[in-house]
């Protein structure tokens, strides 16, 4: 188990990257607290902060602020430090509903969720890995300022076990129950364990597709090994084991009974409190809630929103911050903040509005007061934890920019975006702070007042920003047809920017009317459905992609050389500074890339995008003309859909050993499509489209296609036929 961090990669710093790498690392060795990577889209900022990660040799937090981002960066990570501990924290949640009251309906929303399993395997492994190891990056989104389990309590719970020790069985199955493990002889499954006579095996809570082998002889373990959990086979010998609790909210047994203790007295002051202001519906309502869970908590170890009492479980003072995943980090972690124009301001938010809700259920009597305590850190608390923080945007805020200028232990405090819109754009300042003319070996870190905001503008592939067009409003949707057509003929995409949802879906009907090949994608498509349409928009599968404020951050799509923003000149959120900036650079990454903004006044955001657009340009042009470097467009290999062809094989390969080599195809796909609505009707979407993709692939194997019947109108359901092609 290395403690230093291996990078791998066949490639080199090239362009801005190598001066970005030396000035940060300078930076960040001098003991700054803040820095900002500001880098352009296609400039390789992810390869810069591995290299920065490499050098640094600290366990590091990358935030990101949606999930998507956060696993695109987990994959790149995971593919730089294949011999180190890369790990994944998000939101485990496919669904939630959180616990909420309505008083003026009189309406109680019971807490509702959906737990994804592997999500949860991953925050686990997280945690484990920051106890037990040096060389960590966790890649998270801000699910990592909610309310954990305290690291002290989590290493008070671990079991372990050495070959050769002694240890009564009963006692070890009592540990693993103690640590949230459950026992189940026939499903075995992660978080169980099964016992056969002297044989334990455990289903670790936080591994994928490896279970640990205890066998005991008499008091003395024998043997340890680590095995398949599907087929038995065997993986290896092991010394010693240790085990990790199950769940992320564990209380060591003493600390239960005292919790228990407080939580009586707490619901006793607040029964009499509600019985004094005459409010006895909510006093028999708490008492009874919580009589409820406190009986759970003595029998079971766990009851359903346990982490409400979180204050009282971690022994914690009322009022004070609860422990979060950022309480594992040693003293001198790293954290980076990706897009953080976006993170910071969600990372500010997430604090008013959970307080918001918990209020009125206290109010109410549905939770006790120190369910309050149950919460996100607040900004003021998550800045100082943070140790030092590297800012990575290609349009960073207000926020990041001065407290980069700064740069010492005292950040300047988050700014409302009131406050920031009456102190103007910021975008079209940034060249005139830059530290990027400076040499690495000049460059100044040690004295307050310098500017540690380093640019990454010059891109490995000699690609330059798009051209910015403008075009009038009068014939936008005549001209964006013409554009689409000059573009589609030759095999590139396009991206259509709009106002509103009914815009992007009324404009992709009248442009299908045209024969253009589009789709749309906004906030109420699915998020599995999102990547399938981004995936088929790079196989040429459509041409022309409309949406609103999705088409932005993170969005990698080489084959795009077009973006067209519609109504550019309606000042507001969608077409901010940043905002342009970003979408913008959506065509940054082919050769060919051009934005044209359709607009009948040059407000100060569009301003603010052409002058940074020409600035960086004219540098883009003299280092390729000074290194004689030919811009190339971005190539990347289009990802298969939902893992559509290994899923497709593996059915057909169960099907055909269940049923024999001569098993009626249509008749399986058929019940197939059966259980696809079912799952649909059930809302499991993301298992329907998988069999969705199953019967496409069946479809596919077999030769069949569907038999339309042209009598059936729209609406009616029948009997799907399939013929052979």
């Amino acid at each position: 188990m290395p403690d230093q961090f291996q990078l791998s990669s066949e490639f080199e710093p090239k362009g801005d990257q190598a001066q970005a790498i030396a000035k940060l690392n300078k930076s960040l060795s001098a003991g700054n607290k803040h820095q900002t990577l500001l880098g352009v889209t296609g400039s390789g900022k992810t390869f810069t902060m591995a290299n920065i990660i490499a050098q640094q040799n600290r366990a590091t937090l990358v935030m990101s602020h949606n999930k998507t981002l956060a696993a695109q960066l987990y994959s790149e990570f995971k593919n730089f430090f294949p011999n180190n501990a890369v790990e994944y924290f998000v939101s485990y949640f496919d669904y939630y509903q959180p616990e909420a009251y309505l008083p003026r309906t009189d309406t109680y929303i019971e807490k509702d969720s959906s737990i994804n399993e592997e999500i949860e395997r991953h925050r686990l492994a997280a945690m484990s890995s920051l106890l037990t190891r040096k060389d960590v990056i966790v890649v998270a989104s801000v699910s990592c300022i909610y309310g954990l389990g305290s690291p002290d309590d989590y290493k008070e719970m671990m079991v372990s076990v050495a070959m050769g020790g002694e240890l009564d069985r009963d006692d070890f199955l009592k540990d693993l129950v103690a640590i949230q493990y459950e026992r189940n002889d026939i499903s075995f499954t992660r978080g169980k364990f099964r016992v056969r006579g002297d044989v334990v095996e455990v289903y670790p809570a936080y591994l994928d597709e490896e279970a640990i082998r205890i066998e005991f002889f008499g008091d003395e373990i024998e043997r340890i090994s680590s095995f398949d959990p599907l087929t038995g086979h065997v993986a290896g010998q092991l010394e010693v084991y240790t085990f990790y609790p199950a769940k992320q909210f564990v209380t060591p047994t003493h600390k239960l009974k005292g919790a228990i203790k407080a939580i009586r007295a707490e619901v006793k002051e607040r029964v009499e409190w509600f019985e004094k202001k005459d409010k006895l519906i909510e006093a028999q309502r708490i008492r009874m809630r919580t009589d409820y869970d406190i009986e759970m908590m003595t029998e079971m170890g766990f009851c359903t929103g346990i982490e409400n009492y979180s204050r009282h479980l971690t022994g914690r003072p009322p009022g004070s911050r609860p422990g979060t995943l950022i309480d594992f980090f040693p003293d001198n972690f790293l954290t980076m903040i990706d897009e953080s124009h976006a993170s910071v301001p969600q990372i500010n938010g997430m604090f008013a509005g959970d307080h918001s809700r918990k209020s009125v259920l206290v109010d109410f009597g549905f939770r006790l007061p120190s369910a309050m305590d149950n919460r996100p850190l607040k900004f003021n608390e998550f800045m100082p934890l943070t140790n030092q923080l590297l800012y990575v945007s290609a349009t960073p805020s207000r926020f990041e920019i001065e407290n980069s200028r700064v740069g010492g232990e005292e950040f300047i405090p988050f700014k409302n975006s009131k406050q920031r819109q009456a102190e103007g754009p910021v975008v079209a300042r940034l060249p005139r702070i830059s530290s990027t003319d400076q040499p690495a070996e000049k460059f100044d870190v040690t004295t307050v007042g310098r500017d540690l905001i380093v640019e990454q503008i010059i891109r490995p592939t000699g690609l330059l920003d798009p051209q910015i067009t403008l075009r009038p409003l009068a014939e936008q949707i005549d001209e964006t047809i013409e554009l689409c057509r000059q573009r589609t003929e030759i095999d590139e995409r396009v991206l259509i920017t709009t106002l509103t949802k009914r815009t992007a879906e009324d404009l992709t009907d009248y442009l299908r009317r045209v024969d253009l090949r589009v789709r749309y994608i906004h906030a109420d498509i699915g998020a599995i459905e999102r990547v399938e349409i981004l995936r088929a928009l790079r196989a040429g599968e459509f041409d022309i992609l409309i949406g609103i404020n999705l088409l932005r951050e993170g969005l990698d799509l080489p084959e795009v050389s077009l973006v067209c923003i519609l109504d550019a000149d309606k000042e507001g959120y969608l077409r901010s500074e940043t905002s342009l900036v970003q979408t913008a650079g959506r065509a940054a990454r082919h050769v060919n890339g051009e934005v044209v903004l359709f607009a009948d006044t040059i407000t100060k955001s569009i301003t603010a995008l052409i002058n940074l657009t020409e600035y960086r340009r004219s540098k883009q042009i003299a280092y390729n003309e000074k290194h004689g470097i030919t811009p190339k467009s971005v190539v990347r290999a289009v990802q298969k859909s939902l893992h559509v062809y290994d899923d497709g094989l593996d059915v057909n390969a169960a099907v055909v050993q269940e049923t024999g080599e001569d098993f009626d195809v249509l008749e399986v796909i058929r019940e197939l499509e059966g259980e696809m609505q079912e799952a649909s009707q059930k809302l499991e979407f993301e298992r329907a489209a998988l069999l969705r993709d199953q019967v496409k692939e069946l479809k596919l194997q077999a030769g069949m296609e569907e038999v339309k019947d042209p009598a059936k109108g729209k609406g009616r359901k029948g009997k799907v036929n399939y013929r052979r092609k």
